[in-house]
């Protein structure tokens, strides 16, 4: 089972969770024990000093930097939002690393959905440009679904050639405007992506842990982090990012899977080895 940890994202501050990272080496080192616990793939968002999500090439630079510099095989997944920042070459920031610092993957939102403060505004236009920028630079889309129109959306883009196999797929399920985190939800999704998808459930804020167990018994990947979970929904304490990564991995045990090392991953998401 792959686990990607998205440990800061757009929204969650320190009032949700003393424990979200804020600052890029925050970030960094969260993401440094994320990866010890047995994440192979990091999901990056950044913010600047105020605490704000942005799309700014100097914190990115700082935050894959820092985890390159550390954990040189991780996978990173830069965030191409429009939550962020809705113009184009603000969403692309990510995808226009230099060198080293290119991200292996870049997250895209197949379609439009309300979130319930405000829209995640993805156009058809908008997402092919991106597709095709991510064609060019050679990094992999990892593709979020958060209604099965939008499995529709990608068996099209793939279809046209915009989405290499195997597709890599995230179905977050049970924010309030989406498909809810119900297990049947979760296998209508996974019986109507390719064959070949390499997919993920994530259960958003207190559906994070029964659909982390789900993907698990059902052979799926999972994504967890306090992106999706601030809160943690903890018994007891404070949930951590490390502490989310763990409970992945014992879910896996419990049904008897191994949690995928980052070379596993590579190999199949399609990604060349570092």
């Amino acid at each position: 089972m792959v686990i990607t940890v998205a440990p800061t994202g757009a929204v969650p501050s320190k009032t949700d969770n003393p424990a979200v990272p804020i600052g890029p080496d925050e970030i960094v080192a969260d993401a440094v024990a994320c990866i010890d616990a047995g994440a192979a793939v990091v999901h990056v968002h950044v913010r600047d000093e105020g605490g704000r999500p942005v799309h700014r090439r100097d914190l990115y630079e700082k935050v894959m930097g820092g985890i390159r510099e550390q954990r040189p095989d991780a996978i990173l997944c830069v965030t191409t939002s429009s939550r962020v920042g809705a113009a184009m070459d603000d969403r692309a920031t990510g995808l226009d690393l230099p060198g080293d610092l290119r991200p292996d993957m870049a997250s895209l939102t197949l379609g439009s959905t309300n979130f319930p403060s405000r829209p995640n505004v993805n156009p058809p236009d908008e997402m092919v440009a991106l597709l095709e920028r991510m064609g060019e630079r050679d990094i992999r889309p990892e593709l979020e679904v958060f209604e099965l129109g939008m499995v529709n959306t990608l068996h099209v883009l793939r279809d046209r050639g915009l989405i290499p196999d195997p597709p890599v797929v995230n179905v977050l399920l049970g924010s309030l405007g989406s498909a809810p985190a119900f297990v049947g939800d979760l296998a209508a999704f996974a019986d109507r992506l390719p064959a070949a998808a390499e997919w993920a459930a994530a259960g958003i804020g207190m559906f994070q842990r029964p659909m982390v167990v789900a993907a698990a018994v059902m052979g799926g990947n999972v994504r967890t982090g306090l992106e999706d979970n601030p809160a943690g929904h903890a018994p007891t304490g404070t949930w951590t990012n490390a502490d989310a990564v763990r409970f992945a991995a014992d879910a896996a045990a419990l049904v008897g899977r191994p949690v995928a090392t980052i070379a596993e991953a590579r190999r199949r998401f399609g990604l060349p080895a570092r």
